[in-house]
């Protein structure tokens, strides 16, 4: 079935054929726009009411134009995925995280059912606050025979991390690659809507550690139960010999101190100093910088560094520049706003409930072929945001309409890379997983539809 799903290139460049053979079919249109300042933000808002029907323009070898065009009208948001992407790994190179995770581990000795919900919480704070996805995958090599060795099973060990941090993903308050992009590119100002987002965090992640605790109590009072007893029979033979340890030193202490500190200024510098996505940028990068200097890291290490990590973010930041040339191929050709009131006839006679819900459901559905936040950011936030103004629902509710579609189901989807990677590290069989985590993934899409309802009741923004 996984070599059946395109890449996302193939994707994306498809959607770029397919919008600029639509303009040879879908009348052009145009809605008067008027200006809007936020804050430190000027946003254009669709003036409702105003749409008239114009020539179109048709588009055929544009389409070859149409990535570079991407590029430059999203280069802000490119540079700062590349920028964050290779500051963070800076970061990791200090393995200030997986020291603190064992100095954690040993503080707890004769508690060590406590392991569970500290662990999956710092690793749902890390997703919900830097965007923890991709990293989280090394740490289940780490947190698999820790769960064995427990008497839990290979499942809870994927819980501990790649699950949390996914749950603290799609829960996110400050995660540069989803959250502040997405609100960027709807003209929001960062960190807008904090208290509702960490809210939301709270209940999702208690809940999610609440459900995992259960199950892991379930297990260790009968293995058998576990749908991986008999492979993690396998394992615990191999993994016999204690975890190695990894000695916590002050400088990992001190690197996580610049990480702490690091979060309050990102909320101060926006909240005071209305910092937007440049001085962002220059934050993270200072703060892996300061890490790496903190960790003995010479500056060429540090280079290396922050080069590889910008080698593991390229794919994500291409895509968004192919995803905006999209945007461009639909503007350029003048059917970008007969798309948008198309859909606005639709949605605006609904409810705005379930006009939100809507928006949810079309990108939950994106996920599946697109599971890249920030792709899906760069493609879906430019039309999702003034649908919302002409749907009578506000951007901020889109933004969350978009995170969680975004973000829950990564966690079950085969298309994901991440996913299908972190279950063959930790060697679970995909077909046990969507068994088993499909359950939380109703109670998920429970969740949020109900979270959807009272920003549309008032008026969130």
């Amino acid at each position: 079935m996984l070599k059946k799903i395109p890449n996302v290139f193939t994707i994306v460049f498809a959607l770029i054929v397919i919008a600029a053979v639509a303009t040879w079919i879908v009348p052009g249109g145009e809605y008067k726009r008027q200006k809007q300042k936020v804050g430190d933000i000027t946003k254009e808002v669709l003036i409702d009411g105003s749409f008239r029907y114009v020539d179109s323009k048709p588009q055929m070898l544009e389409i070859f134009t149409a990535p570079a065009k991407g590029f430059l009208r999203l280069a802000e948001i490119i540079a700062f995925i590349f920028i964050v992407g290779g500051a963070f790994f800076m970061f990791n190179e200090t393995n200030a995280i997986t020291a603190g995770i064992h100095k954690l581990v040993g503080l707890l000795k004769g508690r060590e059912f406590l392991v569970i919900p500290i662990v999956m919480t710092l690793f749902s704070l890390f997703g919900a606050a830097f965007g923890m996805c991709e990293e989280a995958m090394p740490f289940v090599l780490i947190f698999v025979p820790m769960a064995l060795s427990l008497g839990y099973d290979s499942i809870v060990g994927v819980c501990m991390t790649f699950l949390a941090a996914g749950v603290g993903f799609a829960g996110a308050f400050l995660n540069p690659f989803t959250l502040q992009i997405a609100q960027g590119l709807a003209g929001l100002e960062p960190l807008s809507g904090q208290g509702y987002r960490v809210l939301i965090w709270f209940i999702i992640t208690a809940f999610t550690i609440g459900w995992v605790m259960i199950y892991a109590a379930k297990i260790k009072r009968n293995p058998e139960k576990s749908p991986m007893y008999e492979l993690d029979k396998k394992r615990r033979v191999e993994i016999s010999k204690s975890l190695e340890k990894v000695v916590f030193t002050w400088r990992h202490a001190a690197c996580l101190g610049i990480l702490l500190a690091g979060m309050i200024m990102m909320v101060v510098g926006v909240v005071v100093w209305e910092w937007y996505i440049k001085e962002l940028a220059g934050l993270f990068f200072a703060m892996g910088l300061a890490a790496g200097i903190t960790a003995g890291l010479g500056p060429d290490s540090l280079a290396k560094s922050f080069i590889d990590g910008c080698k593991d973010i390229v794919s994500a930041a291409l895509v968004v520049g192919f995803a905006g040339g999209i945007l461009v191929i639909l503007e350029d050709g003048r059917i970008m706003d007969t798309i948008l009131h198309s859909m606005a006839s639709v949605t605006s006679e609904m409810p705005k409930i379930l006009a939100a819900d809507v928006q949810y459901g079309l990108q939950m559905l994106l996920n599946f072929f697109i599971p890249s936040g920030s792709t899906k950011a760069a493609l879906t936030m430019p039309i999702m945001a003034p649908l919302a103004d002409l749907s009578g629902i506000t951007r901020q509710t889109a933004v969350l309409a978009y995170q969680f579609g975004d973000g829950f189901t990564n966690m079950i989807i085969p298309t994901s890379g991440v996913t299908v990677g972190t279950l063959a590290m930790a060697k679970i069989p995909f077909e046990r997983w969507f068994k088993w985590n499909f359950p939380m993934q109703i109670a998920f899409f429970v969740m949020s539809l109900l979270f959807l309802i009272w920003p549309v009741l008032t008026g969130w923004s």
